[in-house]
This record gives C-alpha cells, sequence and structure tokens, in this order.
C-alpha cells in the first residue's frame, strides 16, 4: 500500500512539471489526459501527504513528552495526530479501491411506466420530475431525447442525458425497479396501490470510445409527435438510427433540428454499445438493461416510496439507516440514500480485499 502511495505521489509531481512545460499546450489530447490523471490522482496524493503530516507530528509529540513544560500539549496534539492519522488511513483504504472508470462521464437514463397502468405512468413522472431537482441541486445540466407523456400527465417513457462533475457516480445506483405504495388519483375508493417504473442508467460515450462506424448506421426521419414533447412540428426533424450488425435502435424528436436529434442518437447508440460489449466482455448472460429494470414487476424492487408511511425505503441497504423521508427525496433530495450505498459498496469492497488478503 505505502509503495503504491508513493508511487502515485512521485507520478502526481511528475505531471505537475510537464503541466508547466509550454509545449504540452500544443497537444490538446496528451494535455487532456495529463489534466484528468492530475485530478484524479489528487485527492489520493492530498490525503496521503496528510498521513505522512500526521506521523512526523507524532514523533514530535512522543519527543516531547520527556519535556515536564511541554508534557501536556505534547500529550494533547498526539491525541489528536493519532485520530486523525486513523482517519485518514481510513480514507487512503478507501481511495485506493478500484475506481470505475465511467464514474466522470455524463449519464444516459430511460425511464418507463411499469406495473399499475396510469398510476405507473404517473409515478414514472414524479420520478423525472425528482432526477431534474436533483440535478438542479447538483448543478447539473438534463437534455430530453424522448418524452412520451399520457393524457393525465404521467409519463410512458423518457429518455434524457443528465450532463456534470461525476454525475454517473451518483446516479448509477438509481437502476432498477422503483415501487410506490399510495392512493392515485384515478382512485375513487381510497384504496392504496402498488404500482411501478423502471429506470436504465448508461454511461454517455463518445463514438471514439466503441466500434461505431457510420456504414453500419441506417437514419430515418419523421416528424415529431406526442403529448410531452417540447413542440410537434411538420417538418420531419426527429430522428430514428438503426444499428445494423446488432438491431439496436435509438430515436430522439425532442430539437429542433435533423442534425441535433442526430447527434443525441449517435451518443446513445454509442452508450448502448459500449453496454453490448461489457456484456460480452463480462460473460452476461441477460442484456445490462434487463439486469438493472427486470420485467418491471413489484417484487423486483430496489426501493419502495411509501407515502401513507411517508417514507422511502432502500431494499439494497443493509444497515440500521435505510428508510428516508419521502417528501424529501421525491423533491430531489437523493444524497442521503446515494451516500449509505457508496458507504455500503465500499465497505464491502474493502471486506473482500481484506479476505482476498488473508
Amino acid at each position: 500500500m505505502w509503495e503504491k502511495l508513493n508511487a502515485l505521489a512521485r507520478r502526481f509531481d511528475e505531471i505537475g512539471e510537464l503541466l508547466e512545460v509550454p509545449e504540452i499546450y500544443g497537444d490538446p489530447e496528451r494535455l487532456r489526459k495529463l489534466t484528468r490523471e492530475q485530478k484524479e490522482l489528487e485527492p489520493v496524493v492530498e490525503a496521503y501527504r496528510a498521513y505522512r503530516k500526521c506521523e512526523a507530528t507524532i514523533d514530535e509529540s512522543e519527543a516531547l513528552l520527556a519535556d515536564p513544560e511541554l508534557r501536556e500539549v505534547a500529550r494533547e496534539e498526539l491525541a489528536a495526530a493519532k485520530e486523525e492519522r486513523g482517519r485518514l488511513y481510513d480514507a487512503l483504504r478507501v481511495l485506493l479501491l478500484p475506481r470505475d472508470p465511467n464514474d466522470d462521464k455524463n449519464v444516459i437514463m430511460e425511464l418507463r411506466g411499469g406495473v399499475g397502468g396510469e398510476e405507473s405512468a404517473l409515478f414514472a413522472g414524479d420520478l423525472y420530475r425528482m432526477y431534474s431537482m436533483y440535478a438542479e441541486k447538483r448543478g447539473w445540466k438534463i437534455e430530453l431525447m424522448n418524452y412520451n407523456a399520457t393524457e393525465l400527465g404521467g409519463v410512458k417513457e423518457a429518455d434524457f442525458i443528465v450532463s456534470g462533475a461525476g454525475a454517473y457516480s451518483r446516479l448509477k445506483y438509481e437502476s432498477g425497479v422503483h415501487r410506490v405504495q399510495r392512493v392515485p388519483e384515478t382512485e375513487s375508493g381510497g384504496r392504496v396501490h402498488t404500482s411501478t417504473a423502471t429506470v436504465a442508467v448508461l454511461p454517455e460515450m463518445e463514438s471514439v470510445d466503441v466500434d461505431l462506424r457510420e456504414e453500419d448506421v441506417e437514419m430515418q426521419v419523421y416528424r415529431s409527435s406526442g403529448a410531452g414533447g417540447q413542440h410537434v412540428n411538420k417538418t420531419s426533424s426527429a430522428v430514428r438510427l438503426i444499428h445494423r450488425p446488432t438491431g439496436i435502435v435509438v430515436s430522439c424528436q425532442e430539437e429542433r433540428s435533423q442534425v441535433q436529434n442526430r447527434a443525441k442518437c449517435m451518443a446513445m447508440l454509442a452508450s448502448k454499445l459500449y453496454e453490448r460489449e461489457q456484456e460480452r466482455v463480462e460473460g452476461a448472460i441477460t442484456s445490462e438493461r434487463r439486469a438493472q429494470v427486470g420485467t418491471g414487476m413489484r417484487n423486483e424492487r430496489i426501493r419502495t416510496y411509501n407515502f401513507p408511511q411517508n417514507r422511502v425505503t432502500d431494499h439494497r441497504l443493509t444497515g440500521e439507516i435505510r428508510n428516508f423521508n419521502i417528501d424529501a427525496v421525491i423533491n430531489g433530495e437523493l444524497d442521503p440514500i446515494v451516500d449509505a450505498l457508496t458507504m455500503q459498496y465500499q465497505a464491502e469492497a474493502l471486506r473482500r480485499g481484506a479476505e482476498e488478503q488473508a
């Protein structure tokens, strides 16, 4: 661990020296790679150097314990430094865990109504609003690709891109079936119904990241239409792309020009091809999307939104805290859930690492 940290610190300093050379700015691609690597290394190196500083403080304080006049001050500094060293050690173990290479990417999300008819569509609309508010709180941008609304204001399906720093690292935990328990607006008898909506989360990929060739893509154009779209026009601006080798179909109708819609379609197609390749490499039997959202049945849920009991329960959490205030969550306060899931998965990774070393 310490050899690795020393090596990372040396590499961090080396990158800093390279970025001071004027010639590096003549190579934009190399400059981009170096600045990205520097950004990734910075939290690890800062924690490591703070750890080493704590060790130096501990050595100095232990040496001063022999001085009667400074003994009390040294004892306090020693205790504080040891506590901080312990905290930094735990932080370094987490920072050295294998990092998801997609964490810094933007996200393509696919939201669908599941079981429950019109109530499931209304719930899907609530989820879209929840993600929109969460994105706004974090300073992210949402771009619609497709939005198919129902007459009562629900959402049959919504495809959208979330752009912003660390979007995938936070939203990847949203993949799966979301279940709601409440009295629907369409229910006159006051009975609680259970419905579902499904969410799929894909890291946004560029065409250069995957084997996406123009000659393999067939483009179809059609007129934008449907309730809930940003516009309905009389020109064929909506775009549908078909990837001939795989049969993957993507579409976008929310922009006013074919060029803009096609650009969004290409980004979505690249992400789906990346997903397909990941399945092949990892030997997955079912598609990533099916693994994420299942069939939409009520028992395939990752989270339950129980309105009568005013709580949201994330069924993946195993600790004492797995219930959250529904008003806060539905209004975009997702960080407490995401933080809890992140800590749980990190703890599990640390446990596996310790078992492998043993």
